[in-house]
């Protein structure tokens, strides 16, 4: 999933890059009559930008990646956008000095006059110049929009420049809501930085957890958070326990990060309800599309159960009708429970996995 994520991401900043190429080529050659010597026709200024298209793109997206597989990610917002200008500036200038080089071949001796002829050429040419800046500047573009995508949600990005929900409309939607046990008793344990540095490390895990299962991360509320999946996921109830279920497992896996950094492994509780709700995006200033529904209470109240009922996640009958034939979990039917501050019952249900026996490193403890 990681791998084809990766290509996704590959594929569109090629695609990206090239588009801005092509603008770029167009208005510096097409309208003129500077063209290179070589440009006979115009096909040959659009094979250009699918090259440098498709140059760009991979230095774009190795930027990227390398921001998120390491310390970077976490710095500030202007360090990283920065980051990712300079990388491309510095493989922008390496491509063309390579390429003058190429060019002016001639198999003498005289590699450090040459080298001062080809440095001049690259950072004195006026074209040159106006490349690397244009470069730069949308480079820089991209990465501001990427980091606001990173911060509002990409889906809620695009959502909100699309006007989709500028007036209110109903959705059917399914919902998982995550919350740390004992968040309290950890808070005051580790104190409010260290606790705080814990909670980046869970939502870091899953984030690419959510990532793999196509939810959206609606909202994090402290050490809790919300998730939904709109009707178009014919699955979405499958891959809301998946959501859960492969998070405590990741949790497991870095079981070792958890017990040497803050003395012990993080555990979670979730409840999954869906139903009708009504979208809408709220604010002036400080925009997010927000839902509004008896859901979201009736989730809420189902999440409040986990811990007298001794369950580590427990689903409505709504989400349970709507499991396809594929999943590996464990159904047992608590009953009709009436939930805080509502006056209908709601049928229960507590999820667990089935691990066949090839599932050797799994979490074995019960919430």
């Amino acid at each position: 999933m990681q791998s084809r994520q990766q290509l996704q991401k590959l594929i569109f900043a090629i695609i990206a890059w090239s588009l801005a190429m092509m603008a770029y080529v167009t208005f510096r050659y097409a309208q003129g009559d500077e063209r290179p010597y070589w440009a006979i026709t115009a096909a040959d200024l659009t094979t250009l930008s699918i090259y440098m298209g498709l140059i760009f793109g991979c230095l774009h997206w190795l930027s990227n990646l390398i921001t998120d597989v390491s310390g970077i990610r976490r710095l500030p917002y202007a360090f990283i956008v920065a980051f990712k200008g300079l990388f491309l500036l510095l493989g922008a200038l390496t491509l063309a000095y390579i390429t003058n080089w190429l060019n002016s071949w001639d198999n003498s001796e005289q590699f450090a006059a040459t080298s001062q002829i080809l440095t001049a050429h690259v950072l004195n040419a006026p074209s040159a110049q106006t490349l690397i800046a244009y470069l730069v500047l949308v480079r820089t573009g991209l990465a501001f929009i990427e980091q606001m995508g990173l911060l509002v949600g990409p889906r809620v990005l695009l959502n909100i420049g699309m006007g989709k929900y500028h007036k209110p409309r109903y959705e059917d939607r399914t919902f998982l809501f995550l919350d740390m046990v004992g968040s309290t008793a950890h808070a005051e344990a580790l104190g409010d930085y260290r606790f705080s540095r814990l909670i980046q490390d869970c939502f870091d895990l899953l984030s690419d957890v959510v990532t793999k299962n196509q939810g959206e991360i609606y909202r994090y509320v402290g050490d809790a958070v919300l998730i939904s999946w709109p009707q178009r996921h014919r699955s979405r109830a499958r891959l809301c326990l998946n959501v859960y279920f492969d998070f405590v497992q990741t949790l497991y896996w870095n079981r070792h990060y958890f017990q040497k950094e803050y003395g012990f492994m993080p555990r979670f509780k979730a409840a999954a309800h869906g139903g009708q709700v009504v979208a809408a995006l709220v604010g002036v200033y400080k925009q997010e599309i927000s839902f509004f529904s008896d859901v979201i209470n009736t989730l809420a109240r189902l999440q409040d159960q986990c811990g007298p009922l001794g369950c580590q996640m427990l689903i409505s009958d709504q989400v349970k009708d709507s499991l396809d034939d594929e999943h590996s979990y464990e159904l047992l039917s608590l009953g009709p429970i009436r939930l805080k501050g509502k006056q209908h019952e709601v049928e229960v249900f507590s999820v667990t996995r089935t691990y066949t026996s090839d599932d050797s490193d799994c979490p074995s403890e019960q919430f």
